[in-house]
């Protein structure tokens, strides 16, 4: 699929997106070499609840996180995994990136495809889109569960930890 670049509605500027993980940009800009990928996990909806974010830059991993936020849901799960990974990016000095999520939810909240409809959400899709417009370019792609293996994993461990100190 063919990124479409999103106006300033959705998320501004310099703001694409792709659902499936096979399409060509067709940009002029280059391409950005900082990829975000996110994930969240609940386990109960909600239940106990954590992130899983790995920023690569070239491809190699600069920085994993995975880390315990407590009782969430899934979906507030995998926003506040975009929160952290985006300002893990700032702070890494990263001004274009590409964020790989398996969740269609949020891609396409954040796309503007759906509305925000949740009360828990409103405030973390605002601050999200605040975020993302302090990138000079931002992709963002969802990309199948396998693909995002990496963030799962950290996820998930994190969770794992957290049941064995609770």
């Amino acid at each position: 699929m063919v990124l479409r670049r999103m106006g300033a509605r959705a998320v501004g500027p310099g703001i694409a997106t792709q659902e499936d993980g096979k399409g060509r940009t067709g940009a002029r800009v280059p391409a950005p070499d900082w990829v975000v990928c996110i994930d969240g996990a609940s386990r109960g909806n909600p239940g106990q609840a954590a992130i899983g974010v790995v920023l690569l830059r070239s491809g190699r991993p600069v920085r994993e996180i995975g880390e315990a936020i407590g009782v969430a849901t899934n979906n507030v799960a995998e926003y506040r995994a975009l929160l952290r990974g985006l300002r893990e990016a700032e702070m890494l000095g990263a001004r274009a990136i590409r964020v790989h999520s398996d969740s269609e939810l949020l891609v396409r909240q954040l796309t503007g495809r759906y509305r925000v409809k949740s009360p828990a959400l409103a405030p973390l899709h605002r601050e999200a889109l605040a975020r993302l417009r302090a990138f000079a370019r931002v992709e963002i792609a969802r990309v199948p569960r396998e693909r995002n293996a990496a963030a799962d994993a950290l996820a998930n461990r994190a969770l794992d930890d957290a049941g064995a100190r609770g």
